[in-house]
């Protein structure tokens, strides 16, 4: 069991929040106003992960490269240009961006080429906390700037690898504790490294994965998720208006909302915390004063329709065998394969002769490499038959007693009466059921039992 620090607080600040040097500065007002808070870990800021995986695709021609790299130096050099002594960081962001040109440039002459890959993706949050650190020290704070690499030990899968869970905490106590003890301490999310010292990275979204992984390692008491909204609310407020905020949340909701599409929280935050105990909070970098989302271990209020979410850009992959019938070990060997193409199924349904399966990009490939590959379907196809659909959308309803509770399924179907449901799944948890329709009927379907469960 980690050593707890008392009153230790971790704040991860997402894209937007380090997007411009007003933003850094509401992020640093948050950090000024709570003592506790001694670990700060960020994102790249806005844009700039996006403009990185162009880049190591490796397929852009001169003129695209060029561009997307003097897009990047614009963001960064707008808050460096900002600050009160740019001077004091100028030649580290300067070398920053030209390890970008160096790593792109490389990239175009050996494409794939997945270690400079991961390398060329760390660099947005390598800026991002150099700048926070100069931003806290013009604030008379003591603050340092810290490798992430240093303590966050993965496995060599480039692009979404894998943390070493007992390694982190070790370092983490060895590195990161005696420095907290004095000072706030910036680092990156998203980044870290093998056991030969290579930069890896943990997939799409992994920034908050990341400080989830240092809190616990830390022992802290609370990890602070700052982003562009205060909070967790009952359904995506842009696809349903009525939705209304979530003050407090048990690990087990959070898990199931963030897994089954909510954008606040990536789906592997919530095992660290669960692990150590460490209450989550999300608000508004902007408007901190509102309030937010607490998600503890347990909390008061457990409704049976808490929340929906809603995932887009849904993969059904069906595989039809009769040698299904009557036999043994074919989802073994179904599953052993998708293993071996790092693929994470979300929902199964069965039959006597096919299983279908639901695939989806959230933590995928740092790159941006599709899930489905030539690769795997030339293994799957002496095991079966497969049939690839695209172009659906998952919706979950979210809360507790759900498979206990009589009734749920004829209130839910009767709400989604005229749409064409795709798959059903419902039974392993008590805290959902999820079905799948087409992308075009997600957002009607969702608005729809928004109106039907939670009503004002």
């Amino acid at each position: 069991m980690n050593e707890r620090l008392s009153t230790l607080s971790v704040a991860k600040f997402g894209g937007t929040s380090v997007a411009d040097l007003p933003a850094l500065n509401h992020c640093a007002d948050i950090i000024v106003s709570d003592p506790s808070v001694r670990l700060v870990v960020v994102s790249a800021a806005a844009g700039v992960t996006n403009r990185l995986v162009e880049l190591a695709s490796g397929t852009l021609d001169e003129t695209r490269r060029q561009l997307l790299l003097r897009e990047v130096a614009a963001i960064e050099y707008a808050m460096l240009d900002r600050l009160d002594n740019p001077s004091a960081i100028a030649a580290e962001l300067d070398g920053y961006l030209a390890e970008m040109d160096r790593l792109s440039q490389f990239l175009s002459q050996h494409p794939g080429e997945v270690e400079s890959m991961d390398r060329l993706l760390s660099m947005g949050e390598r800026c991002s906390s150099l700048l926070m650190t100069q931003v806290l020290l013009q604030r008379k704070m003591a603050a340092v700037n810290f490798d992430a690499c240093l303590v966050v030990r993965t496995d060599d899968h480039f692009g979404r690898a894998t943390p070493e869970i007992g390694a982190i905490g070790r370092l983490a106590r060895e590195q990161l504790a005696p420095l907290v003890a004095h000072q706030v301490v910036v680092t990156q999310g998203f980044i870290g490294s093998d056991n030969r010292g290579r930069v890896t990275t943990l997939g799409r979204g992994g920034s908050d994965f990341s400080a989830a992984l240092l809190a616990e390692g830390l022992g802290a008491d609370n990890l602070a998720i700052w982003t562009d909204v205060d909070g967790i609310y009952s359904c995506d407020p842009r696809v349903v208006s009525r939705a209304r905020p979530i003050q407090e949340l048990s690990f087990n909701e959070a898990a199931e909302m963030a897994t089954f599409g909510s954008k606040v929280l990536h789906p592997a935050t919530i095992l660290p915390a669960v692990r150590s105990g460490t209450s989550v909070f999300v608000g508004s970098t902007r408007e901190p004063e509102k309030g937010g989302t607490w998600i503890r271990n347990r909390c008061d209020s457990k409704p049976v329709f808490r929340a929906l979410s809603l995932r887009r850009h849904q993969t059904l992959l069906t595989c039809h065998s009769l040698n299904m019938l009557h036999a043994q070990g074919f989802l073994a060997e179904l599953f052993a394969i998708l293993a071996r193409h790092r693929i994470s199924v979300d929902l199964i349904t069965t039959s006597e002769v096919s299983v279908a399966l639901t695939l989806d990009q959230t933590g995928s490939d740092s790159s941006g490499r599709a899930l489905i590959s030539e690769a795997l379907l030339e293994e799957l196809s002496p095991l079966c038959r497969v049939e690839v659909e695209q172009d659906l959308a998952l919706v979950a309803v979210i809360g507790n007693h759900i498979a206990h509770t009589a009734g749920i399924g004829l209130k839910v179907l009767e709400a989604m009466a005229g749409s064409n449901v795709r798959m059903i799944c419902q039974g392993a948890s008590a805290h959902n059921l999820c079905f799948l329709v087409g992308e075009e009927e997600g957002e009607s379907v969702v608005r729809r039992l928004h109106d039907s469960l939670l009503p004002e």
